[in-house]
This record gives C-alpha cells, structure tokens and sequence, in this order.
C-alpha cells in the first residue's frame, strides 16, 4: 500500500513540545518509527508537516494525483478548526485516520471538536506515537474489505 503520513502545526517540535502531553521522542524518532514499521509490513510510505493550512490541503489533494492509497493524519490544532481540510480528505476519497498522540478527549473542551474526523474511516487517540502504527494496521484493515 502506498501510504501518506500527514503533520500538522507543531508536530515538528515533538520532543520539545509539552512533554507531558506528547513526550520526549523526536518528529525524527517519530518518522523513523513509522517507516520502519511501514517497510516492515511492505507499504511505501511519505511524509509531509507543515504548520500551514493551506499547505495540508495541497497535499491531501496531491495525494489524490500521487496514486496515495491511505493517509493517516494528525492535523493538530487544525483538527478543531479547519473545514478546508475537512473537505480536502472528502474531496478526493483517500481512506484516511485521525491520530492524536495525547487523549484529546480528556483534554480541553474546545479540543472535543473534530471537523476532519467527520470524513475518516478511523480515529486513534491517546496511544502516543504508537498511534501512528495503529492507524497503518487500521488502513490496512480498511483497505483489504
């Protein structure tokens, strides 16, 4: 399966960020993490991050024309704003599953609002980065019915 890991704003500051909530391992540790587990189980895998709206758009549509199969996606704080990004993912019809590496549901009332996940075959919260790998196994699930 060819499959697209998309990041949001500051993700790329992992290991930095609020450990509490997100930990200590690099977004290098995260992106070696998943291609390992992705190559592991025959799937080529990209990555994309980027702390600007437009530019997640682009690439979920990209994806479309790239011949992407999957996406698993942390949109971070866009998750609770963006309707562009929700209708990115409807638009070109990409199975795709929302992770979130803290429990976002025992968070902040304003994080208990997801736009995106209303166009995802899957959610994975609160599984720190393992949540990733998670959602390859959900894509995975998804794509052989």
């Amino acid at each position: 399966m060819k499959l697209l890991v998309i990041n949001g704003p500051n993700l790329n500051l992992l290991g930095l960020r609020e450990p509490d909530h997100y930990g200590r391992e690099t977004y290098q540790q995260l992106l070696d993490k998943i291609r390992a587990y992705c190559g592991s189980r025959g799937h080529e895998v990209s990555f994309f991050q980027s702390n600007h709206e437009g530019a997640l758009v682009d690439a979920i549509q990209q994806a479309y024309f790239d011949g992407v199969e999957g996406i698993v996606i942390n949109p971070g704080a866009y998750t609770h704003t963006s309707v562009a990004l929700l209708d990115a993912v409807k638009a070109v019809s990409i199975p795709t599953v929302e992770v979130h590496i803290s429990k976002v549901e025992q968070r902040e009332d304003f994080r208990q609002v997801s736009f995106i996940r209303l166009a995802c075959v899957g959610t994975v919260t609160g599984l720190g980065t393992d949540g990733y790998l998670r959602a390859v196994d959900l894509l995975e699930e998804h794509h052989v019915r």
